[in-house]
């Protein structure tokens, strides 16, 4: 969900050594949402990076991004799936070198790549971890399943987010999908408005980010970030018994685009 992808970036820690944010690229091949969403034109956008992608110095990403009302910095797509998904295919087969931009750029890059699905595979193989995002009802789970057992060594790479109510426990979950590290994360209507782009009053408040699901996803930040500690109480302390949050050196830092975000089920 890109409402999520939204969450983690604001939440995103930000380094002491250099205090980047990150870049939320959409990449996903049906098109993007935020241009629209937030009425921003999505030129310069991720059509510019795919045609920067054919040269042999692509140069970095930050000329191609805007910057959303609370502070997330976005390469945007257009509605257009056929284009989207040209343009996914020419950063994908660029390998890494459009997404790490010049040898100056520091951070990390979060791709929103959409639902699950063909035309990504080379954004998923570069992805230092791959964030899959599903409700916590067994129909959704069931599409988990289905990709997990088919992604191989990849695997070990990623990390299962659920959002809201979910009968089951992280121990079952992560048993019987086979994904090691699964957390979740609270549907908070406020905070999602916001990210929407639907309440954007709420921007007032100096607090937002004190809202369930911002404190959640903050949570989840530090952890796939490797900054500060990993709570020893509640779910993240659960979760650390199970081996279930990122160890150490195993975490996005810097470099090449930290996510993928993917939409298992609806």
């Amino acid at each position: 969900m890109t409402t999520t992808v939204l969450a983690l970036a604001a939440a995103w820690p930000d380094r002491a050594d250099d205090g980047v944010r990150p870049v939320v690229v959409e990449a996903d091949v049906s098109g993007g949402d935020l241009a629209v969403r937030f009425g921003c034109p999505h030129t310069p956008g991720l059509l510019d990076v795919a045609t920067a992608a054919r040269k042999d110095h692509p140069g970095s990403l930050l000329g191609a991004t805007a910057e959303l009302p609370f502070g997330v910095r976005v390469v945007v797509s257009p509605a257009g799936g056929r284009a989207c998904a040209e343009a996914v295919r020419l950063i994908a087969e660029s390998g890494q070198q459009v997404l790490l931009g010049d040898e100056s750029d520091q951070g990390t890059v979060v791709l929103d790549v959409g639902r699950l699905g063909v035309g990504v595979e080379g954004l998923l193989d570069a992805a230092e971890t791959v964030v899959l995002v599903s409700r916590g009802g067994a129909d959704a789970l069931a599409h988990v399943f289905a990709h997990l057992t088919e992604a191989g060594p990849l695997v070990e790479r990623y990390v299962l987010v659920v959002i809201g109510p979910c009968p089951y426990g992280p121990g079952e979950i992560s048993a019987t999908l086979g994904v090691a590290r699964v957390v979740f994360l609270p549907w908070d209507p406020k905070a999602a408005a916001v990210l929407a782009g639907h309440s954007r009053a709420a921007l007032r408040i100096s607090r937002w980010k004190g809202l369930r699901l911002m404190t959640a996803a903050g949570e989840v930040a530090r952890q796939l970030s490797g900054t500060g500690e990993v709570a020893v109480s509640g779910l993240s302390g659960d979760l650390a018994g199970l081996g279930a949050v990122p160890p150490q050196g195993g975490t996005v830092q810097h470099g090449l685009a930290g996510l993928a975000a993917k939409e298992a089920g609806s």
